[in-house]
């Protein structure tokens, strides 16, 4: 793939269940998008973990990527985040991690942390498989943000270079934006109106970004706007499951601005509960 947004790819390994299928979906990714692979281990390296993991990887049969493995002891958290600065990754993958030495396999809490610190893309695996699953179907948020043109376009070249073939823009509007009590039949025409101008106007500003989006990507890939009234995040989280869709894509947090204390809201409900896959752009 020419001109690669992801160059390099740091994943995060844990001596988990889910060792092998980890690392299969990391080299894969790497393939797809030309990139070299960081692989790191959080916890102390010794002879059995590294004969493991050449093992898992020597039974890569596809193409295969440059790759490099580093063993870092510490906290999660720091070692990844300090990793993805190191490495000028472009793209962080997280399955789930292991406290070193304990029986915890933790996603979550590691993912919060790190989607409020990380330099760059961070794309959270809760089905990796050894053999390829062919993904198909992306969900991306359209909300009115100054990183939402990135984000939409990022899922039109991630679900592009996946091979996908459809991707849903919601666009999640707070059900107090439409500040009418329904009681009678006057009211819920009036609340009917006012929803629909509110639709419009949503879908202009959606349609203005798909219109800076390269039209390479878009021919590719089948594309509609869904406008849902709802608590934002919980919505196009429900929405993604209630679609089966294969990957979420989703904006980062906003740093050292109100936006810091009010948006990690919207990925609290997401990152609790992860409904598929999901991608949080930088």
């Amino acid at each position: 793939m020419h001109n690669s947004v992801y160059n390099t790819i740091v994943v995060g390994v844990a001596f988990s269940p889910n060792l092998q299928a980890n690392v299969f979906e990391a080299l894969r990714m790497s393939v797809l998008f030309n990139a070299e692979l960081v692989l790191v281990h959080v916890g102390e390296k010794s002879a059995d973990k590294e004969a493991s993991l050449s093992k898992i990887i020597a039974g890569f049969t596809d193409e295969f990527p440059t790759y490099r493995v580093l063993w870092k002891a510490g906290n999660p958290v720091e070692v990844l985040l300090n990793a993805c600065v190191s490495e000028k990754a472009d793209l962080l993958i997280l399955g789930a991690i292991q406290r070193e030495g304990l029986l915890k396999y933790y996603l979550g809490s590691v993912a919060r942390k790190l989607t409020r610190k990380c330099p760059c893309d961070v794309l959270l695996l809760i089905k990796p498989s050894i053999d390829r699953i062919q993904c198909a179907y992306g969900v991306v948020n359209g909300l009115a943000h100054e990183k939402t043109e990135t984000a939409i376009s990022r899922a039109f070249y991630f679900l592009t270079a996946l091979g996908a073939n459809r991707l849903t823009i919601v666009e999640e509007i707070p059900e107090d934006s439409v500040a009418v009590k329904v009681d009678d039949d006057r009211s819920l025409r009036k609340s009917t109106i006012i929803k629909e101008r509110i639709r419009l106007r949503e879908n202009t500003r959606v349609q203005n970004i798909l219109g800076h989006i390269s039209e390479e990507n878009k021919t590719t890939i089948d594309y509609d706007v869904q406008p849902i009234f709802g608590k934002r995040g919980y919505s196009i989280g429900h929405f993604a499951r209630v679609v089966r869709a294969d990957l979420l894509v989703m904006n980062a947090p906003q740093t050292n601005s109100i936006w810091d204390r009010i948006f990690p809201h919207d990925l609290e409900y997401i990152l609790s509960d992860l409904p598929t896959d999901v991608l949080i752009v930088r």
